[in-house]
């Protein structure tokens, strides 16, 4: 399962931020997710045991939705994160060890930036797609001007104080997608509230792309 693969079928640029998700709840959430079109899933490594929630996932729901891990500093975590079946690897920022590595292993990379040095670096160790953030401290009109200076085959995700109500700026500002965390999942949410938000974000993004 591919980013291009989930886009081409015409699933909501979105990805689920599932920070402090436990493994006893992970599948319950997942499938929340999922069901109500948000079929992107990331489990940050600082999660309670995000390995077992990311085979889990995997192992339930890896022929409908990209599974992966986030906040991941390491080559060896990259490693640990294939291991558990990740196909996504999302980081906070442009270490090219992690990038390089992740690439060579047949991962999806979304590496977190804020300049364009930071931007380019990703660039050069192989990403393809990259992670602006903090998003909602530099705004639509940031990520349109760093455009302007990317590859055009570069996408760019926002990430960090997105949501249902931003994310036709972020469209308009030239995202591709946005990641979203606590306004889709927090600690203790249960998994029909976290499907309600869902189901808000897949309106939110078929209304800013109607026609």
């Amino acid at each position: 399962m591919t980013l291009d693969h989930l886009l081409g079928e015409g699933v909501p640029p979105v990805a689920a931020i599932l920070r402090g998700l436990r493994p006893d709840e992970a599948l319950d959430v997942a499938a929340a997710l999922i069901d109500n079109g948000v079929r992107i899933l990331e489990v940050p490594f600082n999660s309670p045991e995000p390995l077992k929630s990311i085979a889990a996932i995997t192992a339930a729901f890896g022929d409908r939705a990209l599974i992966g891990g986030g906040t991941v500093l390491s080559v060896e975590a990259v490693e640990t994160l294939v291991e558990a079946g990740g196909r996504l690897m999302v980081t906070p920022n442009t270490n090219p060890a992690v990038i390089s590595r992740a690439v060579a292993l047949g991962l999806e990379v979304l590496p977190g930036f804020m300049t364009p040095s930071e931007a380019f670096q990703a660039i050069a160790a192989g990403a393809r797609r990259l992670k602006l953030f903090p998003g909602a401290s530099l705004g639509p009109a940031y990520l349109k001007a760093v455009r302007e200076v990317l590859p055009r085959d570069v996408a760019v995700w926002a990430v960090g104080g997105t949501n249902a109500e931003t994310f036709k700026d972020w469209l308009a500002g030239g995202a591709e997608g946005i990641g979203v965390g606590g306004a889709l999942f927090k600690p203790g949410d249960s998994a029909a509230l976290v499907g309600e938000r869902a189901a808000a974000l897949t309106a939110a993004w078929k209304a800013a792309v109607a026609k």
